[in-house]
Parts: C-alpha cells; sequence; structure tokens
C-alpha cells in the first residue's frame, strides 16, 4: 500500500535525501528488489489489452515471465547485479488490510462484467487493471526463471520490504528497488524508484538517501507512517503529511502526540495497533545472517533449463530466448567489472608517525643570512637531468650559478646598460 503523500513530504522537507539517476549510473551496482511489485506491473502492463494477456497454448498467463526476463536482462546488460526478494507469509497485523484488497478486487469484478455489458472501452480497462493479483503460480514462474538465468533469489520469511531492507542496512547490496514507499519506514538507507520502469518511458531513477535526511529521520517517518496510515494500521482521519509533521516537531513522539491531539478534530481509531505497528517496523521477521540464501552469487545461465521451460513449456521463440541467453552470457564479462571507486578506498595506514623536532621561537630575529652553494660540475649534470628539456636552448638551471657567478652576471648587466645609452649619445 505504501505511505500516502510520503514522496511530496520528502521533496517539500528534505530536498536533499532525493536525487534523479541515470539508469546506467547504477553499473556495478548490486540491488534488492521487491519480487511482487514487479511482477504486479508485468501483469498489468505487458501484452494487456483491456480483459486479454498473453498466455501459452495451455490459455495459462505468460506476461509475468516476459517482463521478468526482458527486465532482468536489461539490468544484467547494464552491469547491474539484482537480487529478487519474494514475499513470505505475512504478520497478522496485516490481515485487516489484505481484506480490504480483496474487498477492492471485488467491487472491481463487479465494475468490470458492467462495463463488458455496455462496451465501455476505458471502464474495461480501468477495472481490469484494479482485478489483478499475484498469485503463488506466478512466484513459482519467475523465481524458477530466476534460478534458470543465474540470479540470486531470496524467499523472505515474511514482508519482501523488510528482508530488503535488512540487506541494504547490512550492505549487501547498495538500495532497495521498488515503487512501494514501505521500504524507507523498515529502515533501508538507500531506495530506487523507478528502476523497474520500461526503458521507453525515459523516466529517471529517483535515489532516495536517508543518510542525507536530516529533516526526516527514520523514527519521524515511521510516527509519519502512523498518523498518514500504512499496511499495519488506519490513519487519523484528517492528518496528511504536512500536519503530521507539524505533530512530530511540536511533540516529539507518537505518545505525546496521542496525549496532546485535539480529539474533537482528530478522531483515533478505536484500538489503534501502532504499537505493534511499530514493533514490526523496528524488528520485522527476516532471515538469519547464517542462512544460506543470503550468501549472493551470480552464475552461468541454465541454457537447456531456460529453452525448456520457456520454449517448450510456455510456447516462446526459440531464436529469441537463444540470442537473450547469449545477452545473458555476455552480460556476465561486465559484471566482473569493478566500479571506479572500488580502486580507491581509503587505505589505513599501519605506520608510526615521526615526532618533528621542537622549534624554537626567536622574537626580533635578525635577517636571514643565505648561504650560497658552490656546485661541481658532477652535480651540476645531476641537476639539470631533472630540469625540462628546451631545443636549440643551453639551458643552466639558476642552482647552477656559484655566487661567483651570480655577482658578475649582476654587476655586468648596469655596465652594459650604460655602454649601450653612451653609444647611442654617440651617434646623435
Amino acid at each position: 500500500m505504501g505511505i500516502k503523500g510520503l514522496t511530496k513530504l520528502l521533496a517539500d522537507n528534505a530536498p536533499k535525501a532525493m536525487k534523479e539517476q541515470k539508469f546506467e549510473s547504477y553499473f556495478g551496482r548490486k540491488i534488492a528488489i521487491d519480487a511482487s511489485m514487479s511482477i504486479y506491473q508485468f501483469l498489468i502492463v505487458v501484452g494487456r489489452s483491456g480483459t486479454e494477456m498473453l498466455t501459452n497454448e495451455a490459455g495459462e498467463v505468460t506476461s509475468h515471465l516476459i517482463g521478468m526476463f526482458n527486465r532482468t536482462i536489461r539490468l544484467l546488460e547494464s552491469g547491474l547485479k539484482p537480487v529478487y526478494v519474494f514475499d513470505g507469509a505475512p504478520p497478522d497485523l496485516k490481515k485487516q488490510e489484505l481484506a480490504k484488497r480483496y474487498s477492492r478486487r471485488e467491487d472491481a469484478t463487479a465494475g468490470l462484467d458492467e462495463a463488458i455489458k455496455s462496451g465501455n472501452k476505458e471502464d474495461i480497462e480501468k477495472f481490469s487493471k484494479r482485478t489483478v493479483k499475484v498469485t503463488r503460480q506466478h512466484n513459482e514462474d519467475c523465481k524458477k526463471l530466476l534460478r534458470l538465468m543465474g540470479v540470486p533469489v531470496i524467499e523472505a520469511p515474511s514482508e519482501a520490504e523488510a528482508q530488503c531492507s535488512a540487506l541494504c542496512k547490512s550492505d549487501k547490496v547498495y538500495a532497495v528497488a521498488s515503487e512501494d514507499m514501505d521500504s524507507l519506514t523498515f529502515g533501508a538507507t538507500k531506495f530506487l524508484r523507478h528502476l523497474m520502469d520500461p526503458s521507453s518511458k525515459k523516466i529517471p531513477v529517483m535515489e532516495f538517501d536517508v543518510s542525507k535526511n536530516l529533516t526526516l529521520p527514520w523514527i519521524n517517518l515511521l510516527i509519519c507512517a502512523f498518523l498518514c496510515g500504512c499496511d499495519y494500521c488506519d490513519s487519523i482521519r484528517g492528518i496528511g503529511g504536512q500536519t503530521a509533521l507539524k505533530l512530530i516537531r511540536q511533540h516529539g513522539s507518537i505518545e505525546s502526540i496521542l496525549e496532546n491531539i485535539n480529539r474533537d478534530r482528530y478522531q483515533i481509531p478505536e484500538d489503534w495497533p501502532y504499537q505493534e505497528a511499530r514493533r514490526l517496523f523496528k524488528e520485522p521477521l527476516v532471515c538469519n545472517d547464517d542462512d544460506e540464501q543470503l550468501q549472493l552469487k551470480w552464475t552461468a545461465p541454465d541454457e537447456e533449463g531456460l529453452i525448456n521451460f520457456l520454449v517448450t513449456e510456455n510456447g516462446f521463440n526459440s531464436d529469441r530466448v537463444t540470442k537473450a541467453i547469449e545477452k545473458i552470457k555476455a552480460s556476465k564479462n561486465k559484471s566482473t567489472q569493478n566500479r571506479m571507486e572500488s580502486f580507491f578506498k581509503p587505505v589505513a595506514s599501519t605506520s608510526v608517525p615521526t615526532k618533528r623536532k621542537e622549534t624554537k621561537c626567536v622574537l626580533g630575529s635578525p635577517k636571514q643570512v643565505i648561504k650560497s652553494r658552490k656546485f661541481t660540475e658532477a652535480s651540476c649534470q645531476i641537476i639539470s637531468s631533472f630540469s625540462p628539456p628546451v631545443l636549440g636552448v643551453r639551458f643552466r638551471h639558476s642552482l647552477m650559478l656559484s655566487r661567483g657567478e651570480t655577482n658578475e652576471k649582476a654587476t655586468k648587466e648596469p655596465a652594459n646598460k650604460k655602454a649601450k645609452a653612451g653609444a647611442g649619445r654617440k651617434k646623435k
């Protein structure tokens, strides 16, 4: 569901935490992707027209497979290292939200039936998208496809957003990619939107960097989620993002807000489970650090397995699949290359710093006496070897001149000037 108005709230109050990036700028980055969100997008967009969707000979939908296959290849070709995270069992606190979603799909199904009867194409398109649901079979199909492609898959014990955020906080990945802002409330330090959008849209990736969000630190984002509404608790009617931020600045904590809020103006839902919701955000159920799934590895594609699964079982074009496999194999060379900054990591110095000799400060010291030093012919040759050569000119460095030579040159110059001046007067 996400948090209503959070993007605008960040843009207005923490603009430094947001920046637009080119898709190619994530070369070499490991990115944790919310798989269910991506599959949902593919089912809505890929090959869909009204109630018609792409299917195989058995009548099974293949839009999710086409979308996942092509989009993942694009990521790999650009040098990105995707990690797909799939949802596990939802927490009990989310059952109320899931029931609401089911009810909305039922309403959309009824609206679609009426639109089909009336022949209203716009309503057919609108309501058909609202009836889309990611099923267990869709998830299993995509898991199998990704593993055959050599891309790591993680099955989260509960919420995928929580697992993605845990990967990001532990520096196993650079950022989390999703369209659902819930990842920020689970503590993800970097969050990407529009990474999975098709290249034809030409929409830049929006990166959120929570470390630069000084106005809205993580705990304040969490309070905004409670006040504005999230998957775990209803919103307080009448409170939007700006009002929530104002209350946070006035009172500091959610408990203080509830104590001082104007209850005549703002009605708090009965049995409002903000405490349990806070616990789920702060201590989500995620994989243990020693879980084998977290040993992220990108392997070579299973060519025979891909052809059998996509071509034989799902009716994909054989030539296109073969060419796509070659792209995956070619992308392996890119994935082994490092980003430029990896060559310039700071190295801690183990050497003991030498102590400088103490210098005495003498007030009113006399003028400095510069001692000249004569250089032998051998030393002059050594010094000249470090000087830049000038063609056609015999170059002598100033350090090569002895004291006598310097003084002689200085005394000759005024004499030469006087001689030239005298010669000029004689001609007149």
